[in-house]
């Protein structure tokens, strides 16, 4: 049964369970312990997970944090579990924050069973940032959710992977958020730099009024035209695909529509793929052109220069890799983690680039 499986396994006993959780215990036993268990870890094994982990912090002498799954004899996760019905907006992790200066662990979690809040030390060493990079709700399970959880299951943990796009992922999700806060409300200070570009006037308080509801309605109007487009795109592509035109291989890298959306595993993989160009090139110099087809990464946003293909937009994603004759050949991944399996392909190719 693969991750998602599970998890939505897990999740559908929600609804059946959640009115009987009446305490921090049982909302453990329910849905916590069998998350852990899901991820690979058994929750019946010491040497795999600790309940109730103990470490001296300060001048509070053995307090205890909820679980600790431990590799090596050493936590690497730490949680700070609540009852069902408590609001993580209104809880302060404070046994993670004091765990995380005490222990090797790098990252933390905050639930309540069905809410999950994912930690860790991107913005200083050993001190617990106030925002989660990560957050998901047991009881909304997508495939972009899963994949981020595969990388902390017990068979592919890996921490340089992990942080390696934790805080990219964090920052995407910040950004996200706060242009979702900008298209319900937009705030003055973005309808004036909008309304600057096309307003050659003095911004006083009515024309910001006004402009206020010009900006929310283009807004609007854009994502109406982008997904209007998308959808053109889509179903023109399903006619070609029909009567055997547009093979994605024959496609120029450098292929542009301004109806192609860029997802976030795509930028996810662009991410790991400039990690692992940095170690040959500065990764200033790695760009991304997302096309219909597949997603291109390339050297110096030049079309002759691609490093690799990310062909993600059907079910199962493949990783196109360049031989020196710049032949690609897809290998099948079932994660974007995966993608540092090619890392030696991937640096082999740049290295070429840059001989020439």
């Amino acid at each position: 049964m693969d991750l998602i499986d599970k998890l939505q396994d897990i999740s559908s006993r929600i609804p059946k369970v959640a009115g009987q959780l009446q305490t921090e215990e049982a909302t453990k036993n329910a849905l916590i312990m069998p998350l852990i268990n899901a991820l690979g870890y058994n929750v019946f094994d010491p040497g795999e997970v600790v309940p109730e982990f103990t470490a001296d912090v300060g001048t509070k002498k053995g307090e205890k944090v909820d679980y600790a799954i431990m590799r090596d004899g050493e936590p690497i996760i730490l949680f700070e579990c609540k009852s069902v019905d408590t609001d993580l907006s209104k809880v302060t992790p404070s046994q993670l924050y004091r765990y995380f200066s005490v222990t090797d662990a790098r990252f933390g979690v905050l639930t309540n069973g069905v809410d999950y809040q994912l930690y860790s030390d991107l913005e200083s060493p050993n001190k617990m940032d106030s925002r989660p990079f990560f957050e998901f709700r047991l009881d909304h399970i997508t495939n972009d959710i899963a994949n981020e959880l595969k990388k902390f299951t017990k068979e592919t943990f890996n921490l340089d992977s992990i942080l390696s796009t934790a805080s990219e992922l964090k920052y995407l999700r910040g950004i996200k958020r706060a242009l979702s806060e900008e298209w319900i409300n937009p705030s003055e200070e973005f309808v004036r730099l909008l309304a600057a570009r096309v307003y050659s006037g003095q911004l006083r308080k009515g024309v910001l009024e006004q402009f206020s509801i010009i900006v929310k309605r283009a807004l609007q109007g854009f994502v109406s035209d982008h997904v209007n487009k998308r959808l053109k795109s889509a179903l023109q592509g399903a006619s070609d695909h029909a009567t055997g035109e547009n093979n994605p291989d024959d496609a120029d890298l450098g292929e542009s529509d301004d109806g192609i959306v860029t997802t976030e595993d795509e930028m996810e993989g662009f991410y790991v793929v400039k990690s692992i160009a940095r170690q040959c090139v500065d990764p200033s110099r790695v760009y991304m052109r997302d096309t219909q087809s597949y997603c291109g990464v390339l050297l110096d946003d030049n079309n002759r220069k691609p490093i690799c293909r990310m062909y993600f937009n059907t079910g199962q994603k493949y990783l196109g890799v360049f031989d020196q004759d710049k032949n690609v050949t897809r290998h099948k991944i079932d994660d974007i983690n995966d993608i540092y399996q090619y890392a030696d392909s991937i640096i082999a190719t740049v290295g070429r680039y840059i001989a020439e």
